[in-house]
């Protein structure tokens, strides 16, 4: 029997939800403070996914203020396909008075419109259409609008719907019509290990609601499973009438009360039908796949950076000013301008990527000039690791809240030179060895009870090893937030040129 593992789309991918046009699924994610917003990736099978581009990929878009804190921006997007037209509809949470907006495009790739505001409370919307093309938006809360989707317009409402089961934070809400009947899926709980989701149901959008007599249909909290916080959930119907499923979730590491790095990921389980009402979980390591089965190749593990424009899977910090950053300045490389004083503060120049394995290897090739220019693993602008050239000089900094340290040092020639970072759990990756006598590389607070060990090092004919320190200081439950840990290259004074970056996973989701 052919199966699948969890997670479907690993790393910082959370608050999915999908759409089915014919045979092709598309799914979006929220991405917070980061620039493109809202990646859209597609599938043939709902467990292969390819990001074929960003919602919000130009500035009359998405405008990410330079104050905009970590983990505010764009809240949880849905997405939905209505009369041959796309729609993207999401939350922009860095402080503007107008925060639920919506996108539209004839094809997934783009291009999508600059938004259509709606004046509407709540986080989380949600677009659902009657058969006489009546549009009802639902909202956090929960609160049921009628609106115009070409306006933006509220017709109707807000009016209470259904608000769950009694949990704190009843959100996410997804309204279906399935046969005769109007589902309301949410969650509630919270999105940390009390995350649950709940379905009640109605003849008619307004109401009243009878909630299901098995809620929550899915829940891990109080439970050993490796998979925790399971919520945030989408329905979708395959072609071949089976239902699935996707969500939320979280594969947390290291002691009580465990930590979780790669962020919020994405999830699949089948769903089944009794008696009207869907059944689901628990969300396992591995499920039977859908009948459905279209493996995609590998993604390259390095990028050279040949092509005229970025890949989509490349995000910055808030914005991303062409002026910034450049792939013809100097072809065949990134070359990175700085824009501001500090890798702490906003302004610097940042292109990263998502980790999504809890074993891998960040590395890249710079060529820093008399730039002060490197490779980072951060989680936010208070907790990030950084392995940093400057005038002849290889640094390897941490920064913890408050704390900002230059753990140790190293002399480097002049010209190109290799930075890498390796994060280790489980021992797959081979070891690292240390240059005798050059640096103090032994452990800075690593013990048993952390989810990982970070090495940041250098390469300059032989691997130099810097600091191996504590992975669960770039961890939630350390800094707080949404999103999961981001790696990438930058330049907080001059220009840097970057040759190629390489990212090695080791463990993860794939077909079993």
């Amino acid at each position: 029997m052919r199966t699948y593992r969890n997670p479907v789309l690993p790393g910082f991918h959370p608050d999915p939800s999908v759409c089915r046009v014919g045979e092709d699924y598309y799914l979006v994610c929220s991405s917070f403070e980061y620039f493109p917003g809202v990646p859209i990736f597609h599938s043939r099978d709902l467990v292969h996914w390819r990001q074929i581009g960003n919602v919000l990929d130009r500035p009359s878009q998405l405008r990410l203020p330079p104050e905009a804190l970590a983990s505010r921006g764009i809240y949880a997007p849905t997405i939905r396909h209505h009369d041959g037209l796309f729609y993207v509809i999401t939350t922009n949470m860095s402080g503007d008075e107008r925060r639920n907006f919506l996108v539209t495009a004839e094809r997934p790739e783009g291009p999508w419109s600059d938004p259509v505001w709606i004046d509407l409370p709540g986080v989380d919307p949600d677009l659902a259409w009657e058969q006489d093309g009546t549009c009802w938006c639902s909202t956090s809360g929960t609160r049921l609008s009628r609106i115009d989707p070409a306006t933006g317009e509220v017709l109707e409402g807000p009016v209470r719907m259904w608000s769950g089961t009694g949990g704190r934070y009843p959100e996410a809400p997804h309204f279906y019509r399935i046969g005769e009947w109007w589902y309301l899926l949410l969650s509630e709980g919270g999105t940390e290990r009390a995350h649950a989701i709940s379905v009640a149901r109605a003849r008619s959008p307004r109401g009243p609601y009878e909630p299901a007599p098995g809620n929550p249909i899915l829940t891990h909290r109080g439970t050993d499973r490796r998979i925790q916080s399971t919520g945030h959930a989408d329905l979708v119907s395959a072609p071949d009438g089976t239902w699935w499923m996707i969500m939320l979730a979280v594969r947390a590491r290291g002691f009580s009360p465990e930590f979780q790095v790669l962020g919020r990921e994405t999830f699949l389980a089948p769903v089944t039908w009794e008696d009207g009402w869907p059944v689901v979980g628990p969300v396992e390591d591995e499920h039977p796949a859908p009948a459905a089965w279209h493996p995609l190749p590998p993604p390259p593990v390095r990028d050279d950076f040949d092509g005229p424009v970025l890949a989509p899977g490349w995000i910055s910090l808030r914005d991303r000013p062409e002026g910034a950053w450049s792939l013809s300045e100097r072809p065949g490389r990134l070359t990175l301008h700085a824009t501001g004083p500090t890798l702490d503060r906003p302004g610097h120049t940042f292109v990263g990527r998502r980790q999504q394995h809890h074993d891998c290897r960040f590395s890249a090739r710079l060529d820093p000039g008399a730039a002060r220019a490197g490779l980072t693993l951060r989680l936010d602008e208070a907790h990030h690791y950084d392995i940093e050239v400057y005038q002849g000089e290889a640094s390897a900094i941490a920064r913890i809240g408050p704390l900002r340290q230059v753990v140790a040092r190293c002399p480097v020639p002049p010209g190109p030179l290799t930075l890498f970072i390796d994060v280790r759990t489980t021992g797959i990756l081979p070891p690292t060895v240390t240059a005798a006598g050059q640096v103090d590389a032994g452990p800075l607070g690593v013990g048993p009870h952390g989810p990982d060990t970070v090495s940041l090092g250098v390469e300059t004919g032989e691997r130099v090893v810097l600091a191996e320190l504590d992975g669960r200081y770039l961890s939630t439950e350390v800094a707080t937030g949404f999103t999961g840990r981001v790696a990438g290259m930058y330049v907080t004074e001059g220009d840097a040129a970057f040759d190629w970056f390489d990212y090695e996973g080791r463990d993860g989701a794939a077909e079993a």
